[in-house]
C-alpha cells in the first residue's frame, strides 16, 4: 500500500468508517457523494472550456450522435478500469501492482510507466494554465500589475499540492468546495445563453465527411470526460471502506458521476454551440481561445468575462487534484519496484520532483498543449479502454465479463480513439 492509500484509509476510519455490512453498503451516504464530486472534479478540467468548440465545429448531427454515446463511453470505460483494479488477489494492490500481477513484471512495469506518462503531462498543462488564468484575472479584471511569475506559480502549485498532502478528508472537502460552484456556474451559464440560441444547420452532411468527422471526434469525448487518473485510488478507498461490497458501490458511484458529467457538461456544450455559428466556431478554434473567452470577446459581455476566469480556475484546480492523486500513486509504485527505497521515501521524492517540474513549466510558460495532448491521448485510450478489456480475456477473475456487448463496445471505441489520434498526428 502506498502512503497516500494508507492516509486515505486512515482518514476514512476516523471519519466514521466501520466494518462493512450489507445494510451499510446498500444505502447512499455522504462518503459516496463526496467521491462522486471528487471524480466529477477530476474529469471537468480545462478541457471543458474547449469542448464546445472541438465538438461543435464538426456540425450538428455529429454532436447529436456523440452526445448519445457519451454516457456509455464514459461509464463503461471507467467501470472496466475499476473492475480491473479490483480483480487483484492482493486487497491492497494499486494500479501498478495489478498490471504486474496480470501481465508479468516487464509488461506490467512498462504499462505502469505509460500510465504515469499519460497523467504527468496533464499536470504540467494545468500548472501553466492556472498561472496564466490567475495572472490574466489580476491584470484584466482587477486592474493590478502582473505579479512575479516565479512567485505566483510557486504559490499556486504549492497550494494545490498541499491540499493533496492532507489525506482523504481534506481532499474531499476541497473537492466539495470547488465542485459545487463549478456545477452551479456551468448550469447558470448554460441557461444564461439560451436567449442567444440560433437554429443550427440541420442539413445532412456528405456521408464520407460525416463518418470521418464522427471518427475523429471520438477521442474528444473520451478525454474530455476522463477521470481515469483517480480510479485506482478511488477503488482502493472503496475496498477499505466497503470490503466485499466494494465492486457494487464503486460501480454505483461511477454511474452517478457519469450521469452528473453528461447532464451538466453536455447542457453547457449544447448551449454554447447553439449560441454560435459554424464560422464563429472555426474562428474560435483558429484563435486558440476557450469558448467563454471567445463569447466574451464577441459580445463584450462583462458578466461572461468575469465568470470565465473563475470557471477556468475552479475547473483546472479540481482536475489538478484528481490527476495529482493518480500521478503520485503511480510514481511511488514504479520507484519502489525498481529500487530499494521505502514507499514513504519514494512518495516524498515523487512529490518534490513533480512540484519542481510543474513549477518550472509554469514559470517557462511553454506552448505545450498540442504536444502533451498527443502524448497523453493515445496512452489514456489504451489504458482506459483497451488494456482492461484485454484483461477480461486474460484474467480468470474477469472471465464472467467476456463476450458481453459492453466489453466489445469499449474495445471498439478504444481502438477507434487510438487510430483517430494516430491519424491526426500523421496529418
Amino acid at each position: 500500500m502506498t502512503p497516500s492509500q494508507d492516509a486515505t484509509l486512515s482518514n476514512a476510519s476516523t471519519a466514521g468508517a466501520h466494518t462493512p455490512s450489507n445494510t451499510h453498503s446498500s444505502k447512499w451516504n455522504l462518503h459516496d457523494t463526496q467521491w462522486t464530486l471528487s471524480l466529477f472534479g477530476t474529469a471537468v478540467g480545462a478541457g471543458i472550456l474547449f469542448l464546445p468548440i472541438n465538438i461543435g465545429i464538426g456540425g450538428f448531427w455529429p454532436l447529436i450522435i456523440l452526445a448519445c454515446l457519451a454516457f456509455p463511453m464514459t461509464f463503461l470505460a471507467h467501470r472496466g478500469l475499476a473492475r480491473f483494479v479490483l480483480s487483484s488477489k492482493n486487497k491492497d494492490a494499486d494500479f501498478t501492482d495489478v498490471v504486474e500481477e496480470h501481465f508479468g513484471v516487464t509488461a506490467g512495469r512498462l504499462i505502469s510507466l505509460l500510465y504515469f506518462l499519460s497523467i504527468f503531462p496533464i499536470l504540467l498543462i494545468y500548472g501553466v494554465g492556472l498561472t496564466n488564468t490567475v495572472d490574466s484575472f489580476m491584470v484584466n479584471q482587477m486592474g493590478l500589475e502582473s505579479p512575479s511569475r516565479v512567485l505566483l506559480s510557486g504559490v499556486l502549485v504549492a497550494g494545490m499540492i498541499s491540499l493533496m498532502m492532507g489525506g482523504e478528508r481534506i481532499m474531499l472537502r476541497a473537492f466539495a468546495i470547488l465542485v459545487y460552484p463549478l456545477v452551479g456556474i456551468l448550469f447558470f451559464l448554460s441557461l444564461y445563453l439560451i436567449p442567444s440560441w440560433q437554429m443550427p444547420d440541420m442539413s445532412l452532411p456528405e456521408a464520407g465527411n460525416f463518418t470521418k468527422t464522427l471518427w475523429l471526434s471520438v477521442p474528444i469525448i473520451v478525454f474530455s470526460f476522463s477521470h481515469a487518473a483517480a480510479i485506482s485510488s478511488f477503488v482502493n478507498v472503496q475496498r477499505g471502506h466497503y470490503g466485499n461490497q466494494a465492486t457494487n458501490k464503486a460501480e454505483a458511484i461511477l454511474k452517478r458521476t457519469s450521469l452528473l458529467l453528461i447532464t451538466f457538461v453536455l447542457l453547457f456544450v449544447f448551449s454554447c454551440v447553439l449560441s454560435l455559428t459554424g464560422e464563429q466556431m472555426a474562428a474560435a478554434k483558429a484563435a486558440n481561445v476557450s469558448i467563454l473567452s471567445y463569447l466574451a470577446n464577441i459580445t463584450s459581455n462583462s458578466f461572461i468575462a468575469t465568470l470565465g476566469p473563475l470557471v477556468a480556475f475552479i475547473a483546472i484546480t479540481s482536475s489538478f487534484l484528481g490527476h495529482f492523486l493518480g500521478a503520485r500513486e503511480s510514481f511511488t509504485g514504479l520507484v519502489t519496484k525498481q529500487t530499494s527505497l521505502s514507499a514513504k521515501a519514494a512518495d516524498k521524492i515523487g512529490v518534490l520532483i513533480m512540484f519542481f517540474a510543474i513549477w518550472f513549466c509554469a514559470v517557462k510558460n511553454p506552448s505545450i498543449l498540442d504536444m502533451m495532448d498527443q502524448l497523453s491521448g493515445p496512452i489514456i485510450a489504451m489504458i482506459l479502454f483497451i488494456m482492461p478489456m484485454i484483461a477480461v480475456y486474460k484474467v480468470p477473475a474477469l472471465s464472467k465479463y467476456r463476450n458481453r456487448l459492453s466489453t466489445l463496445f469499449i474495445l471498439a471505441v478504444g481502438s477507434l480513439a487510438v487510430f483517430a489520434l494516430i491519424y491526426s498526428m500523421l496529418n
